[in-house]
């Protein structure tokens, strides 16, 4: 979010499509195998994808798995319009982040196919900008990634 306020600060048209947000909604049919986590990403990386061919600047922010579903969703972009920013972060910081405590029900067996516990996650081999969260601060992180993008 503080990515959006800088970008909308500079004047740029931009909205965060969030995974939480869209899972209640337009994913709503959606569990968590691997087949609907594939299917998630089809139809995030398609609005994304029609939002940013009208000039919107769009951040989506989800957890994407799985490398081929991701290559995908940048194949089907136009040229220079999919920037894969890869916001990593080792278990444990995840775990002390989870305000919902979803890792320690995870933990414990009670949610299936927790990516990142239970499902794999598939890190990007070159993404154009990586940030390692547990060492930057947001205002860090964020500078990371406007400087990749007034490149």
């Amino acid at each position: 979010m503080a990515l959006e306020r800088k970008l909308f600060d500079a004047g740029r048209q931009v909205f965060v499509l969030d995974g939480d947000i869209i899972r209640t909604g337009l994913c709503q049919d959606l569990g968590f195998s691997s087949k609907d986590r594939t299917e998630n990403i089809r139809r995030i990386g398609e609005v994304a994808r029609i939002m940013a061919n009208s000039g919107l600047c769009v951040i989506v922010a989800f957890i994407s798995p799985f490398r081929v579903d991701r290559d995908r969703v940048r194949d089907a972009m136009l040229e220079s319009c999919f920037i894969e920013v890869y916001v990593n972060a080792p278990l444990q910081v995840c775990e002390k982040r989870d305000t919902k405590g979803l890792y320690a029900r995870a933990i414990r067996g009670e949610i299936a196919d927790f990516t990142g516990i239970s499902s794999p996650y598939e890190p990007p081999v070159s993404p154009e900008v990586e940030l390692n969260t547990d060492r930057l601060s947001v205002a860090e992180a964020v500078d990371s990634v406007l400087s990749f993008l007034s490149q």
